[in-house]
């Protein structure tokens, strides 16, 4: 069965005024036709005829197929933005994916490394006293000991890094400051000592040792090779650090206000997501040190 006749038209949108990557339009169109082979639509008065128990019937099937609830709510999110984009062509009147919501996804807990994978004796063994080692391990200290996304990383600008702090520019263009540690502080100038040894100055604080800053799957390749010595846990990125951060502040007593500040968090909620492992751990301790908790 041909797609329906405007779905180039709408892909042509997605890539030149959307400004979609080539691999976000191809899993569109995926999504698209998969919903236009479904229901038969084909043409201009095929789509009119769409309403909100066709796409749910549509979920349904999708569901009996064994498709996942995360993967389901991506082709449902393709589907909003393919009947918006024919509301404001005037193809249709109004959107008939406007009342239907996608089936709950269950959030899983963060995953987080436990402190005593991360102790310092224990980390600092695998990284070389070479430029590439010393600024790797700043790069994994500095994200666990810091909480700082990835993109703020390499977005921190060499005045930004300064010896009891950082400042960092967040989400919203938010700026916060982070305090650090003497030993982080002087991990630090080791870095800078080594880093004008070998590069011209740039107002990047991370480089590679061609003197240009650091990039998104650098940061990750580096992260997920080094936490891959220290933990078994299936994901390695440098989310992880950022997760396992957080986690470690609340087990030894951080408040939430302090952590969404630390965070950058908009509001508490993003940062409640880590009271579960917060409890979880005091579920632990608890029945590790209470009489009637403990195992005989």
């Amino acid at each position: 069965m041909a797609p329906f006749f405007m779905l180039d038209s709408f892909l042509d949108y997605l890539t030149t005024q959307k400004r979609f990557s080539e691999h976000t339009c191809l899993a569109y169109r995926k999504d698209i036709e998969q919903f236009l082979e479904f229901t038969g639509v084909v043409t201009k008065s095929d789509i009119r005829e769409v309403n909100s128990r066709v796409i749910r019937g549509w979920m349904v099937d999708l569901i009996d197929n064994d498709y996942e609830n995360t993967s389901v709510n991506r082709k449902l999110s393709s589907l909003r933005t393919y009947f918006k984009w024919l509301l404001k062509e005037r193809v249709i009147d109004s959107s008939p994916i406007s009342m239907v919501e996608g089936p709950k996804v269950r959030k899983r807990p963060p995953s987080f490394a436990q402190q005593n994978e991360l102790r310092p004796e224990k980390v600092q063994d695998y990284f070389d006293d070479d430029f590439d080692g010393v600024r790797d391990r700043l790069v994994f200290e500095m994200l666990y000991q810091t909480g700082i996304r990835s993109s703020e990383l390499i977005g921190l600008l060499d005045q930004s890094v300064q010896n009891n702090q950082i400042k960092v520019l967040g989400k919203r263009n938010k700026e916060r400051i982070i305090p650090i540690t003497n030993e982080l502080s002087e991990l630090i100038q080791t870095y800078r000592n080594l880093r004008e040894e070998i590069v011209l100055k740039t107002p990047h604080f991370f480089v590679r040792n061609n003197g240009e800053k650091l990039y998104p799957k650098f940061v990750y390749s580096k992260i997920n090779h080094y936490l891959g010595k220290v933990t078994d846990l299936e994901k390695k990125s440098p989310h992880v650090l950022r997760h396992t951060f957080a986690t470690h502040m609340l087990n030894n007593g951080a408040g939430l206000e302090v952590l969404k500040e630390l965070l950058g968090h908009a509001n508490l909620s993003a940062t409640q997501v880590y009271t579960h492992n917060s409890f979880a751990e005091l579920t632990h301790i608890y029945s590790q040190s209470h009489p009637r908790g403990r195992k005989n």
